[in-house]
């Protein structure tokens, strides 16, 4: 197989600019964005020994992505094999280190600079790698095909945006999709842009996400919180964006009078805006407080900033009502699987591109509503505390529509079980 000039070029200028590289994750790690006690995994550099016998390698970028590779995880370890989880950001490793099951570990994902490859590479010698949705990393990609590594795209994502740009690069794009031995789609358009693309291999098993179990929480908490907040009308905007959180602030105060003791939660995509979330709140007047300061919401809490990891499964099964984040602003939405599946309805804006056949199915079973603008949230949201028969209903139809739309897992360990049976036997090697 050929490698395009621009490749080359690319491999040159990440290898000469490792200096830089490595400048950017001491910036990162002063910002928060990096954790200072595993920079080195960052660089290629493990933390744990690698397990004995036969290794899987699972890359998921974000929290959404690794939390959905779970099920391929359990099942893996179920087959005797062990499993490398790797994943890029702070709150996904948080995460994902409570959820994992015996016999898989979790390390931060080398940045693409060709020695930092090389580095984890050597140390944890996969025998099968499993990389999800859209992330294809050039000097990642090579490395393993040089390496004979079977590479597999799983719930394998190719937005029409991302096409667009590809097509600009044709010869790069077409010289990394030939080295995937596999690339399981979630859904027809994707397999088509990666068929056009040239991925020679493509199959179509749907999306992982919508068979990821719903986010755990703890039952005690839950009663605890419930007992907290009886009584009072409660609604929840979950994984926002900055200049969304204005409009929520802005809907709350709407909707106050009407409803007496109304109870916001906000729950930050990014936890650590939390004071900043908090601050828009009380410049709007109202009575805020951060649950990663400690503090429950009582009786003179208006909005309760839920600036914590890996607790949205406790607000959403608080709240009855959802607004889906990113989606009042134009970040294409965040992934409503997750409250679908733990009996809210939901509401969203119209920007949700990035889930968009998540969206259309849940809106067509009339489980989700698209609102246009804050007055029109406002209106929905009243709608919905005063109409409980309405929300129940709405809350069922996400539900089942998500769970028609189940079987992904199956489907992928069928596609990929040629590269287990591989792996098992060490044919690679």
């Amino acid at each position: 197989m050929s490698t395009p000039v621009l490749f080359k070029a690319y491999r040159t200028a990440t290898a000469v600019l490792e200096p830089a590289v490595l400048g950017l994750l001491l910036w990162r790690q002063r910002k928060g964005r990096e954790d200072r006690t595993r920079l080195g995994e960052r660089q290629g550099y493990p933390s744990r020994q690698r397990p004995k016998g036969h290794l899987i390698w699972v890359h998921g970028a974000s929290i959404g992505e690794t939390l959905s590779l779970l099920p391929i995880v359990e099942r893996l370890t179920q087959r005797g094999l062990a499993v490398l989880v790797t994943s890029g950001t702070r709150t996904s490793a948080s995460l994902i280190a409570r959820r994992l099951p015996p016999g898989a570990v979790h390390q931060f994902m080398p940045l693409d600079v060709p020695r930092y490859i090389r580095r984890f590479l050597d140390h944890w010698q996969p025998d099968l790698a499993l990389i999800a949705e859209s992330e294809i990393w050039p000097n990642t990609v090579m490395a393993l095909d040089e390496r004979h590594i079977p590479l597999v795209m799983v719930n394998g994502r190719m937005s029409d945006r991302s096409f667009q740009r590809w097509q600009k690069l044709p010869g790069i794009i077409r010289s990394l999709l030939e080295r995937f031995a596999l690339c399981l789609a979630q859904t027809q358009d994707d397999a088509e842009r990666l068929a056009r693309l040239g991925a020679p291999r493509v199959v179509m098993t749907g999306n992982l996400k919508f068979d990821a179990a719903p986010p755990p929480a703890d039952p005690r908490v839950v009663a605890h919180l419930s007992g907290l907040v009886a009584g009072r009308p409660v609604w929840l905007a979950a994984s926002t964006h900055a200049g969304e959180e204005g409009a929520i602030v802005a809907v709350h105060r709407a909707l106050a009078k009407r409803h007496p003791h109304l109870l916001t939660i906000i729950a930050p995509r990014h936890p650590h805006r939390g004071p900043e979330v908090a601050a828009i709140a009380a410049q709007a007047g109202l009575r805020a407080s951060r649950r990663s300061e400690g503090i429950h919401p009582d009786r003179a809490t208006d909005v309760y900033v839920a600036d914590t990891v890996g607790e949205m499964g406790l607000f959403y099964r608080l709240s009855p009502i959802v607004v889906m984040g990113g989606s009042l602003v134009a970040h294409g939405g965040q992934n409503p699987i997750e409250p679908a599946k733990l009996g809210a309805a939901i509401l969203h804006g119209p920007h949700v591109h990035n889930f968009e056949d998540v969206y259309n199915a849940i809106d067509l079973a009339r489980g989700a509503l698209m609102v246009k603008d804050s007055t029109a949230l406002a209106r929905a949201v009243s709608e919905l505390l005063t109409n409980t028969a309405l929300t129940r209903d709405m809350a069922r139809a996400a539900g089942e529509a998500v769970q028609a739309l189940g079987g992904a897992v199956e489907r992928t360990m069928q596609s990929i079980e040629p590269f287990i049976v591989q792996a098992k036997l060490g044919a690679r090697r």
